[in-house]
């Protein structure tokens, strides 16, 4: 029987923990048979998890006998990885153990060297945060999964349970995976390559700088028709200072950054009103209807009417028809 072994340490997040538990607990071969032996194993006897503390039935020794090991999340993605742990997992990947995380679990298997030079996801909050770590990863924030074969990531929360019925299809066939979904109140459909529902917020700007005031009059005028020209002659700056100074402080361009403050200012529009997307493209500044849905699909991962069908609750589609 294909044993699955979920690594616990200290400041697992519970849904990460759960979510393999449930998952590959719940799948059943046709004969009935459990498709899978589970373990939780752990480096330490206890387990801090927050509002609880967990006592593992394993310790890292399972993990010799495993066929696959989970990483879950851990709340605090710059606490060093116990070199017990590493050591454990680096031996377990030279017997070909298949190795996936799920959200911030990334870091833990990036800090083993298993991931250089692959590409790999987590949770698009601590995207920018792992691949300055990492930089030696490829690291994408735009999707819910990415198989690599031997390694897997997975991004936050429920990508961890598209990532955990990816690996049961993979191992079963789509029937018993399919049955593992039904039973997880879960679609089988998602791919690994749909977008995260991501918030683009604009890169940070160090309080009391000098683009502050040209910053806020930018998103003020997004919808207008502004050009590098315009925004260097606000700001008093030649466009080759401009450009630097962008450079320094906001880590992208004038234009990339007032279009993705077009893109956020869509999406609130896309949530909040009921306006056809064409109207909305014109009001956040975009003369084409056409180049809005690419930049929007572009950034955000998606349609801008996915989107909205994704984050325009009922109620609010009442009170705004």
């Amino acid at each position: 029987m294909h044993t699955v072994a979920v690594l616990a340490l200290d400041g697992v997040i519970p849904f990460d923990l759960s979510t393999p538990i449930e998952v590959f607990t719940r799948a059943r071969l046709p004969d009935g048979r459990p498709a899978y032996r589970l373990r939780v194993c752990a480096a330490t006897r206890t387990v801090d998890a927050g509002q609880f503390v967990l006592q593992a039935r394993w310790g890292l020794e399972a993990l010799a006998d495993a066929d696959t090991i989970i990483l879950p999340g851990c709340s605090d993605v710059t606490a060093p990885v116990p070199d017990e742990v590493v050591d454990a997992l680096r031996q377990a990947a030279a017997r070909g153990t298949r190795i996936a995380s799920i959200c911030s679990g990334a870091f833990v298997l990036a800090a083993t060297g298993l991931l250089d030079g692959l590409r790999a996801t987590t949770h698009w909050l601590a995207a920018a945060a792992f691949a300055q770590r990492y930089p030696a990863v490829e690291v994408d924030p735009d999707v819910l999964y990415v198989d690599n074969g031997q390694f897997l990531t997975s991004a936050g929360a429920a990508a961890g349970l598209d990532l955990c019925l990816h690996l049961i299809r993979g191992d079963h066939g789509s029937a018993v995976a399919a049955d593992a979904a039904r039973l997880s109140v879960m679609p089988l459909e998602r791919e690994g390559g749909q977008a995260q529902f991501v918030v683009h917020d604009q890169p940070p700007t160090p309080r009391g700088s000098a683009l502050e005031p040209v910053l806020r009059w930018m998103e003020d005028n997004c919808a207008e028709d502004l050009v590098l020209e315009d925004i260097a002659a606000r700001a008093g700056m030649s466009t080759r200072t401009l450009n630097r100074r962008f450079r320094e402080q906001t880590g992208t361009t004038p234009l990339q950054w007032l279009l993705r403050t077009r893109i956020r200012r869509a999406q609130h529009l896309l949530e909040a009103t009921s306006q056809p997307v064409d109207r909305i493209a014109s009001r956040v500044g975009f003369g084409s209807p056409t180049a809005f849905r690419d930049r929007f699909k572009r950034v955000v991962g998606t349609s801008p009417g996915a989107y909205r069908a994704a984050f325009r609750g009922r109620e609010r589609e009442a009170r705004s028809a």
